[in-house]
């Protein structure tokens, strides 16, 4: 039992019956474990008392109490996004009291807070977010099952990545200046954007951009990725392609071309990345590039296709299953960004 830990009751219960019936006090700390001085303390307080509890501790009080924990914990859930040196500055007016920025850390722990990175979302606007909710309730009667036909497409940006990640690292204040803990940045890293396409059936295939994105060369793309995808995944049977409002698939020539190869499209609410499961395939494959880290752009297109490649059936129905949840979501957060 190290030191300054209370002796537990089931402990105690028994020192007091051995000295009830007639046990000498060193007998019973030799019998227990426990020093001459443990034992005879509990003895003298319960004569004194007549109980076995542990006496409220003396040591030193804590700068806030629990009114002023309670104000403090109001405070930093209303303004969630203040900055540590910003919460203490008020805490010591508002407290009139000195207050460092650990206490402020010790507080905000003591209210069972935390401090985290925030999520990145896309700001929505009040029209954006009344166009999602209504985008919403008209689709929430859709089933799993036409969830499923339905061929999810987008292209994200991926970059050869140097130097250590991440903002922590493990050092001692000595350390603070050795090149090991340094996080490194590139002002303009290499760089691949990609877009590809999925299904509840299985991956399609993916293309690398070269040069900047106009209307024609994404009914290239289209043509050349998108249509056997298509043909692969559904074969004969319906089915419905998904992109965003970005300005190549909205342009007349995109919208012409899709209406003559009588490829129904689904419409699709702006900033509305939470509501795709793609986007949780290009999230995982950029934890793979983390963790893998290639070096160059010839590796990092190399791993990209491998990891894409490897996405399993059961993931993409997991992803496609989850649709109507992220529906009933946007509904809930009236329009609002969602968890997804």
């Amino acid at each position: 039992m190290g030191r300054g830990s209370p002796v537990p009751p089931m402990l105690r219960r028994k020192i007091v019956e051995q000295y009830q019936k007639g046990v000498s006090q060193r007998k019973i700390a030799k019998s227990l474990k426990l020093s001459s001085s443990t034992v005879h303390n509990i003895i003298q307080r319960f004569r004194e008392s007549g109980t076995i509890s542990v006496r409220k501790g003396q040591g030193r009080k804590t700068i806030l109490d629990a009114c002023d924990l309670r104000a403090f914990r109001r405070h930093c859930i209303t303004y969630r996004n203040a900055i540590v040196m910003e919460i203490t500055t008020w805490a010591q007016e508002y407290f009139q009291k000195t207050l460092s920025v650990n206490t402020i850390h010790r507080a905000i722990r003591c209210c069972w807070l935390k401090l985290c990175r925030s999520k990145k979302k896309p700001y929505l606007n009040m029209i954006q977010k009344l166009r999602r909710f209504l985008w919403a309730k008209a689709h929430l009667k859709w089933t799993v099952a036409k969830w499923k036909t339905v061929l999810w497409s987008d292209k994200s940006k991926f970059e050869v990545l140097f130097g250590k990640l991440g903002r922590h690292v493990i050092r001692t204040k000595v350390d603070k200046d050795n090149p090991s803990c340094y996080q490194c940045s590139v002002q303009k890293p290499a760089s691949l954007m990609v877009w590809g396409c999925m299904s509840a059936c299985g991956m399609g295939s993916l293309h690398f951009w070269k040069g900047t994105i106009n209307a024609e060369r994404y009914i290239q793309v289209l043509e050349q990725h998108m249509l056997p995808s298509r043909c692969r995944h559904f074969q004969e049977r319906p089915c419905i392609f998904q992109h965003d409002n970005a300005r190549p698939h909205t342009a007349s020539i995109t919208t012409s071309w899709l209406h003559r190869r009588r490829i129904r499209v689904l419409k699709w609410p702006a900033c509305s990345p939470d509501l795709s499961p793609i986007e949780n395939i290009w999230r995982i494959i950029k934890r793979k590039m983390r963790q893998r880290r290639p070096k160059a752009v010839g590796q990092l297109e190399d791993c990209i296709r491998q990891e894409w490649d490897n996405i399993p059936i059961p993931k993409l129905e997991q992803l496609v299953s989850s649709v109507p949840r992220r529906l009933q979501t946007v509904i809930k957060r009236s329009g609002d960004a969602t968890q997804w």
